[in-house]
Order: C-alpha cells, then structure tokens, then sequence
C-alpha cells in the first residue's frame, strides 16, 4: 500500500491511496482519491468501502494537482480508478467498485 497526501489551504485534505482490489485474485490495483476533512476521516471513508487494513504511513505517493482537481469536483469527494500504465481510463464514483 502506498499514497499520500495533500493539506489544502482551505484545511481539508486530499488523500491518494494505492490499493489492491477487494474483489480480485490477480493482485489488481485500484487509485482511490478522497477529500475530507482531515486524513482520519479520509481514512475512515476508504475502510468504510471494504478497505479494511488501509494505513497512510508517509506521503511517498502524494496525489498530482490533476488528481485534486478531479476529487475536489466530484460531488462524492471519492472517487477511484485502475492502476494500469494507461491513463485513459475514466475516474469512477465509489458505488461502482464492486461491479468493475
């Protein structure tokens, strides 16, 4: 697991996490960005999902501006996407994480 985060100047953060997917056996991964409050919730909000060993230990992954960009205007404030070596995939909301 790897991510990292970035304190806003609002106060609120954002929070890039790298993680295997919960439903695959192929030691798949998946980008999950959230902004929240503090990094606690933003934590919270990831094992809510079925994330439930997720550690932010380090900013070794902070998330990019164009990362931000898409968190903060997204109205769940979570959204995720496939760690593949394309980027031309879309960010998806966190309700379709489960049926991707």
């Amino acid at each position: 697991m790897a991510g990292g985060f970035v304190k806003l100047p609002s106060g609120s953060v954002v929070v890039a996490l790298t993680l295997p997917r919960p439903d695959a056996a192929d030691g798949s991964t998946v980008r999950v960005l959230v902004h929240a409050a503090n990094r606690q919730r933003a934590l919270t909000r990831v094992r809510n999902l079925g994330f439930r060993t997720v550690r932010l230990s380090g900013n070794a992954e902070p998330p990019s501006p164009d990362e931000i960009s898409v968190v903060l205007h997204h109205p769940d404030g979570l959204v995720w996407r496939s760690c593949r070596t394309d980027d031309s995939e879309p960010w998806h909301p966190p309700r379709t994480l489960r049926r991707y």
